[in-house]
């Protein structure tokens, strides 16, 4: 449980970590469970209390009556003080999502990709998609924080720009960042998509289960999110995750890289489809391949053998690679979501869950804890607005550094 100061220097860290409390209440906390909480002093709660209150950000609610003594008046979190935009880019459909002040998704819409290579078009697209969420939603401007984008590694995180993803080869070295912002006025912030999901996944974690986990992201690629001791981890240049080359089957088919087997070709939705003769190439066009997904899944789920076999496959070799992740990080706790896991997720997860004992590779001393993503096939674009949120909202114990002057 992380502890507040009552010195007076870290006021800020004080007020998020206050809030934070509050916003993973739903009910509230009083100011006495958030003195007990904290370690803060009457007089100081007080003061943080008052400040989160005139910026709009917790409302007085009910007062409660537990004991002996005087009712609690409970102080609860303003969902509609602020909101955060993300956007993720994807091969097959852009998603663009409004979030209130507690993460909750309020809007909502899909768009195909922008069929250009003119960087301009790009950003304007993304720009207006954006603007026509907000009025959707009736979310006044000047309430919205920011904006968050999620985008498909390597990403150049210093310089906000998306460098070579092998899918999206319209957006190769575009500045994402600082264009988003003089296109739409908006603050911006940029990750790689799988960390963004599990930025996601951590502001959602209530109770804290996954302060130490990885999330498998399973979409047009695959990528892991890493979470230790509730924050994200980002690597070096922001790239941590890519396990796309994880050899997962010695037998399976040739990846580019020379090998045979890696994770990213052995799942891949087109190589499902084209396992299960949904489709006669490899080479399916992006824009069919959830259509093609839903047909996997409606083939499965009428029994054809084909398509059982091909996801029994991909349930083992996701299991594979699962096993070899907990092996190096210990987590403990594994969270699985994206794109093409929501859409095969009731065909893919109980043979998942009944090979992850049987993988002969796995070394931990517990077992493994699986767990779906909470935020469905919104995951990494309600991540990245939560990125926004969670820059702003949440405390750590680095903002309690003093610099000297």
């Amino acid at each position: 449980m992380k502890r507040g100061s009552n010195m007076p220097a870290v006021g800020t860290y004080n007020q998020t970590l206050v809030l934070d409390m509050i916003r993973r209440s739903p009910s509230g906390l009083s100011r006495i469970e958030l003195a007990e909480l904290t370690g803060l002093s009457a007089q100081t709660l007080s003061n943080v209390a008052r400040k989160l209150s005139l910026a709009g950000l917790i409302l007085e609610g009910d007062r409660v009556v537990s004991g002996p003594g005087k009712p609690r008046t409970m102080l609860q979190l303003n969902r509609r003080a602020r909101f955060a935009v993300g956007i993720h880019l994807d091969p097959s459909i852009d998603t663009f999502v409004v979030v209130d002040l507690s993460g909750s998704i309020v809007a909502h819409i899909e768009a195909p990709p922008e069929d250009t290579d003119a960087t301009p078009d790009l950003i304007a697209g993304l720009a207006a998609s954006a603007h026509a969420l907000l009025r959707s939603a009736d979310v006044p401007f000047d309430r919205v924080l920011g904006i968050g984008a999620a985008l498909p590694g390597p990403i150049d995180d210093a310089a906000g720009m998306v460098l070579t993803p092998p899918l999206l080869p319209n957006w190769h070295h575009t500045r994402v960042r600082d264009l988003l912002i003089e296109s739409t006025e908006l603050p911006v912030v940029v990750e790689k998509d799988v960390i963004a999901a599990m930025v996601g996944e951590l502001w959602a974690d209530a109770d804290h289960a996954l302060r130490d986990a990885a999330l498998l992201y399973y979409g047009a690629g695959v990528g892991l999110g890493i979470a230790h001791d509730g924050d994200a981890v980002r690597g070096r240049t922001g790239n941590a995750g890519d396990i796309g080359h994880l050899i997962v089957d010695p037998s399976g088919p040739p990846c580019q890289c020379g090998m045979r087997g890696c994770l990213g070709v052995t799942v891949a939705p087109e190589r499902l489809l084209f396992d299960a003769g949904i489709t006669d190439s490899l080479e399916t066009p992006w824009g069919a391949v959830p259509a093609g997904l839903d047909e996997l899944r409606t083939r499965a789920q009428g029994g054809d053998a084909r398509a059982l076999a091909v996801c029994a496959r991909a349930a083992e070799s996701l299991a594979r690679a699962i096993v070899l992740v907990n092996n190096m990080l210990d987590t403990g706790t594994v969270v699985i979501g994206g794109p093409a896991w929501s859409r095969l997720s009731e065909l893919l997860e109980p043979p998942l869950r009944a090979a992850l004992p049987t993988i002969p590779q796995i070394t931990t001393t517990r077992p493994l804890r699986l767990v779906e993503a909470r935020l469905g096939t919104d995951l990494a674009a309600a991540g990245a607005a939560c990125l926004v949120l969670d820059s702003m909202f949440t405390a750590r114990a680095s903002d309690l550094m003093i610099s000297a002057s």
